[in-house]
This record gives structure tokens, sequence and C-alpha cells, in this order.
């Protein structure tokens, strides 16, 4: 008894200790985009500012418009997010409780897609949306995203440990497929679609390879955008481009800690069966 709670008193140490070197480059970043440009300078450098003092964050906010990039890539991520979950859960309906000619091959086929780079296509993409006269526009940042074969996986492995004959028995009380999704499965389904939603959410916010490309409109374009703008216009002013860098990670940060155990319990979910 004595053993074991020594052995949890070490592991918290650890995993304290761990968390506190990942997190340590972050917390020294905060520090650093409170100091002025001579703080920052000084040799040997300072952990800590002197005085807290909000003068970097005015001027990351008056150089570039961060706040409405950050409202795009509100609505970006958003709608991406809302139209994988649904996309990923018809089609893991239709994998795990219809029956139909080829499903594993379909599904196989599927899942073949998460093994191509998406920079090889990304120029028949952007060539494609072109042509559509999509480019400088949200949608061309919303549309092409809207399905996922990392969604699919993760529902379908989700749906595979829910026994059919929940189906069965709602079909005897009159129950239609759409009516089994929505009102049944869709709810004791919640674990995995937050996990989905988290994974989705903060994978489109952090996008800057396809958004750079497609969007040269200043009104449309997103928060890593902004920030490469910052870098550039304030490139020797370390404590600007943080403080920037500091906006725009607090969204993505307060997603994860609100839905972090609903991440795990998402991706534990479907581990049991195959």
């Amino acid at each position: 008894m004595k053993t074991s709670k020594r052995n949890r008193v070490i592991l918290t140490i650890v995993n304290i200790i761990v968390g506190l070197l990942i997190i340590s480059p972050l917390l020294y970043a905060l520090s650093l985009s409170f100091m002025s440009q001579g703080e920052i300078s000084q040799y040997p450098p300072k952990l800590f500012p002197s005085h807290f003092n909000l003068d970097n964050y005015k001027e990351a906010l008056s150089a570039v418009p961060l706040f409405r990039f950050i409202i795009n890539s509100f609505i970006v991520s958003i709608f991406v997010t809302i139209g994988q979950v649904i996309t990923s859960s018809l089609a893991a309906y239709a994998f795990v409780f219809y029956d139909f000619k080829y499903k594993k091959l379909l599904f196989l086929l599927v899942l073949s897609t998460m093994m191509i780079p998406a920079e090889t296509t990304i120029i028949s993409n952007f060539l494609t949306v072109s042509s559509w006269g999509w480019t400088d526009s949200l949608h061309v940042l919303i549309v092409p995203f809207l399905t996922s074969a990392m969604g699919i996986f993760l529902i379908r492995q989700f749906y595979l440990t829910i026994p059919k004959e929940l189906l069965e028995a709602a079909k005897i009380d009159g129950c239609t497929n759409l009516k089994f999704l929505m009102n049944i499965l869709l709810p004791i389904s919640k674990p995995a679609i937050a996990s989905l939603s988290i994974y989705t959410f903060i994978g489109t916010w952090n996008q800057y390879l396809w958004p750079l490309l497609t969007i040269n409109n200043g009104n449309n374009r997103t928060v890593q955008i902004g920030i490469s703008m910052l870098q550039f216009a304030e490139g020797s002013n370390y404590g600007v481009v943080l403080a920037g860098a500091i906006l725009i990670l607090i969204p993505s940060i307060l997603v994860f800690i609100i839905g972090q155990k609903s991440l795990v319990a998402g991706m534990t979910a479907g581990s049991v069966k195959g």
C-alpha cells in the first residue's frame, strides 16, 4: 500500500516536471510579450519583465487587423467543424449499419486518402477553385474541408461499439434510420463527436499554406497569415510578434482545455473493435 502511494507521488511529480518542460517555451513567450524591446535585448536574458505593460499588444493590434483575422478564422473553423461532424456521422452510419456491395473496399479507399500528403494535391485543388472563381473568399477555406477520412474513421470506430440490436429494437418501435441517428445514436456518440470537433477546429485554426495560396484579399485572411504579416512588419520587434502569437493561441488553447476529457474519451472509445 505504501509502495503504491509512493509510486503515485513519484509519477505525479514526474508528470508535473515534464508538463512544465513542455509548456516552458510558451510561458517564456508570454513573459517576453510583456517586455520592452530593451529588456528583450538584455544579456543575460531576463525571465520575467520588470513591469507588465500592454504596449506590445496594442502595437500588434494596430499593425495588422488581428481581430478581423481572428473572426475569419472562427467562421472558417466553426463551419468546417460542423461540416465534418455531419458528413463523418452520415458516412460512418452507412459503413456500420448498412450492408451494401463492396462496403469494405470503399472504406479502404476512404482510408487510403489519409496516406496522400496534402501538398501533392494542393496545386490541382488551387487550379480547380480558381477556375470556379472561389479565390479570395471564405468559402474556399471551408468547402474543400467539409469531410475527412480521419473523421469518418473515428466516428465509425465508435459506432462499431454499439450493438446492432439497438437499431433493430428501434425499428420495431417504428423508428426510421434518420430518427435512430438523430435521437439515439448521436446523443450517445458525444465523446467521439466532441473529439472530432476539437481535432478539426484546432487543425483548421492552424492552417497556413492553403489560406496563403488562395486568399489575397486582406479582409478575408486568417490568423496564421496575420502572424506572418506581423512578423514581416515588426520583424525586429520580437515582443510585438510574440504578443500577436499569444493572442491567436488563446482560442485554440481554450478549446483544448475545455474539451480535453472528451478528446481522450473519443480517441479511445472505438479502440476495442476493428
